[in-house]
C-alpha cells in the first residue's frame, strides 16, 4: 500500500464540482488579476482570522516580506526569528536588507523559546518573527511582552498554521500582523502559490497594498519602490470554496493525530507531538521524534541511496525508521534535516554547530508522518505497525 505525506487528489474529488464551478465563475468574469473573488476572499479571511484587514500576496514568502516592509523593516536592522524553521522565515528578512538573529527552540514545541530571546535583543533589534510550526502557535504572551518592552514589531508566521488558537484566539490576530501560506499542501491549500497578510493596523494593511502591486495606490502613479505580488483571482475564488471546510479538515486532522498518539504511545523511543495546554494544535504536520540513544549498526540495513550489498554504517535511529517506513511505500519528510544556522546562505552569520542545541537535537530526530484529513484510521494503523514492525524486527 502506498501512502503518501498529502493526497490532494482525494480532496479534489470530493469537493470537484464546487470547485469547478468556483473557476467557470472566474472565467466567465474574466478578471484573473484582483478580481471580485479576491476582494471577497480577503473579507471572509478576515473574519475568520479575527482581525480587520487582509490582503492576498502572490505567496506566503511574499506576505512575510511584505509585512516586514510595511513595518517599516530594512537595511541595518535585525530580526529575531528561529533557525528551526523553512528558510522563506528568514529569507524574508534578508530581503529587506535586514539581518536575521536565530534564537534557539523549545524542544518540547519547537517553536522559538521566548526565554532566549532578551539577552539577543540589541540597539538594531526592530522585530520579532515567531514561528507557528506543525500546527500550533509558538508561546505568544511572553514574546508579545518582550515586544513592548523594546517597542519591537511581532510580525507572525502563520504558514502551518492557520485556524490554530493560542489561549482560545487564532493566530495571525496576536501580532502587529500575520503572514498566511496558501501552498498546496497547507491545511488550507490552493492549487498553486499564494499567501495573505492579516492584520488590525490599517497602515500596514494599506502598505501590503500599495507593495503588492508596484507601490501605487491609483494605478500608474507610483508612490514607493513596490512588487508584482498579488493573489490571483483563480486561486481566490478556490480558496473561497475551501475556507468553507477547513475547520471540518482540522478537526479531522486532529482526530487523526490522537488516533497516531494512542497506536504510538506503547513505543519507546518514539515521541508523538506535544501539544502545549495553552494550544489548540491543527496539525499541519504530524511530527514525531525519534530518540536517538545511541548511534547503531544494524546488520544487512543499508544507508538509504547505496546498494543492498553496500556494508551498512552507523545511522541514526530516525533515518532508518524512515528508510523502513519507504520500503513499505510510506512517504514521510524531514522538517527540517538543517537548522538554518548551518545552511551555507547563511555561512556569513558566523554561526557555529553547537550554537542552538536544540534546534540542532531536533533536525537530528524529527520526522513527519503522512497527515490529511481524508487519511483513513486503516492507513494510520498500517503506518504505526510498520514502525512497530522495525522496533520488532531490529
Amino acid at each position: 500500500m502506498n501512502i503518501p505525506m498529502t493526497d490532494l487528489r482525494i480532496q479534489y474529488q470530493n469537493i470537484k464540482s464546487e470547485i469547478d464551478e468556483a473557476i467557470q465563475r472566474v472565467l466567465q468574469e474574466g478578471r484573473f488579476i484582483l478580481g471580485s473573488e479576491v476582494k471577497k476572499f480577503e473579507e471572509e479571511m478576515a473574519d475568520y482570522c479575527g482581525v480587520k484587514y487582509a490582503v492576498g500576496v502572490a505567496s506566503g514568502t511574499d506576505a512575510l516580506h511584505l509585512a516586514l516592509r510595511a513595518s517599516g523593516i530594512g537595511p541595518g536592522d535585525e530580526v529575531i526569528t528561529t533557525p528551526f524553521t523553512f528558510i522563506a522565515t528568514a529569507e524574508a528578512i534578508t530581503q529587506t536588507g535586514a539581518t536575521p538573529v536565530f534564537v534557539d527552540i523549545d524542544p518540547l514545541t519547537y517553536t522559538l523559546d521566548p526565554n532566549k530571546i532578551k539577552e539577543k535583543i540589541t540597539s538594531r533589534t526592530r522585530a520579532i518573527i515567531p514561528v507557528h510550526l506543525y500546527g500550533q502557535a509558538a508561546d505568544m504572551d511572553p514574546i508579545l511582552e518582550i515586544a513592548r518592552k523594546y517597542s519591537l514589531q511581532v510580525i507572525e508566521d502563520c504558514a502551518q498554521a492557520l485556524g490554530a488558537r493560542y489561549k482560545g484566539k487564532k493566530v495571525g490576530s496576536l501580532g502587529d500582523a500575520g503572514c498566511l501560506s496558501f501552498f498546496p499542501v497547507k491545511n488550507l491549500g490552493a492549487y498553486g502559490d499564494g499567501g495573505m497578510v492579516v492584520t488590525n493596523n490599517s497602515e500596514i494593511a494599506e502598505k501590503v497594498d500599495m507593495l503588492r502591486r508596484h507601490g501605487c495606490k491609483e494605478k500608474y502613479f507610483h508612490l514607493l519602490p513596490g512588487y508584482n505580488s498579488r493573489l490571483d483571482t483563480l486561486q481566490a475564488a478556490i480558496l473561497r470554496v475551501k475556507l468553507k471546510y477547513l475547520d471540518k479538515w482540522n478537526q479531522k486532522r486532529q482526530e487523526n493525530a490522537a488516533l497516531y498518539k494512542e497506536l504510538l504511545q506503547e513505543l519507546d523511543g518514539i515521541i508523538p507531538p506535544y501539544v502545549a495546554p495553552y494550544n489548540d494544535s491543527v496539525f499541519n504536520y504530524y511530527t514525531i521524534r525519534i530518540k536517538n540513544f545511541h548511534t547503531i549498526r544494524i546488520k544487512n540495513f543499508p544507508d538509504p541511496g547505496k546498494s543492498s550489498s553496500t556494508p551498512s554504517s552507523p545511522q541514526r535511529r530516525r533515518d532508518q525508521v524512515q528508510q523502513a517506513l519507504k520500503e513499505q511505500g510510506i512517504e514521510t519528510i524531514i522538517y527540517y534535516p538543517l537548522s538554518l544556522h548551518l545552511q551555507e546562505v547563511y555561512k556569513y552569520l558566523n554561526y557555529q554547530p553547537g550554537d542552538f542545541p536544540e534546534s540542532e537535537r531536533a533536525q537530528e530526530e524529527v520526522l513527519s508522518l503522512p497527515m490529511y484529513p481524508e487519511l483513513t484510521s486503516e492507513k494510520i494503523e498500517t503506518i504505526v505497525s510498520a514502525i512497530k514492525n522495525f522496533y520488532k524486527k531490529y
